[in-house]
């Protein structure tokens, strides 16, 4: 039986950080995707099948903090973070992931597959972790692997760093 995942019942986040020179003068972004789907069929055995397919809309994100910086992010500033990331970085792309593999371990399930982000393809594996049905995982994606430049302003003295987190957090009856 397959679980469902959305934003109904868990949290997908995508958490950035900045580098260069002027680093101070900007903020560590916490985003979240707000429309998304997500099928998780756990196998039924060693080497027994078992998928997670997720899709996600780029341009459903926002911003739900800024740490760090000159000044506190307000509404304008979160506004033109995410015109910027839907304009310069994003695009409007799609964003899917398909496993490959799925192995259930004693502390949790490995998963292998696929992300396309971009109009490019890239093996992404994860763990991810269920206790007291809670299910919790997270990724490194660098995002020069799927052609993507991270953004950067003033002549590249602040920029946001290649590789992001991306973490789920559900409610799961696995």
């Amino acid at each position: 039986m397959a679980q469902r995942f959305g934003p109904d019942n868990a949290r997908l986040t995508i958490r950035t950080s900045r580098t260069g020179a002027v680093a101070k003068a900007g903020h560590d972004l916490l985003l979240e995707v707000g429309s998304w789907e997500a099928t998780l069929e756990m196998p039924q055995g060693p080497g027994r099948g078992g998928a997670l397919k997720l899709r996600a809309d780029a341009r459903s994100l926002r911003v739900l903090e800024g740490t760090g910086g000159i000044k506190a992010l307000d509404g304008d500033d979160k506004a033109n973070i995410i015109k910027t990331i839907d304009d310069e970085v994003l695009k409007g792309c799609l964003i899917e992931f398909h496993s490959n593999q799925i192995e259930l371990r004693p502390d949790g399930i490995l998963v292998t597959g696929q992300l396309e982000l971009a109009g490019r393809r890239g093996p992404v594996t994860f763990e991810l972790a269920v206790s007291e049905g809670r299910l919790t995982g997270e990724t490194i994606v660098k995002q020069t692997a799927f052609g993507i430049k991270p953004y950067s302003a003033l002549f590249g003295t602040l920029k946001v760093a290649d590789e992001v987190q991306v973490a789920i957090e559900a409610q799961a009856s696995l």
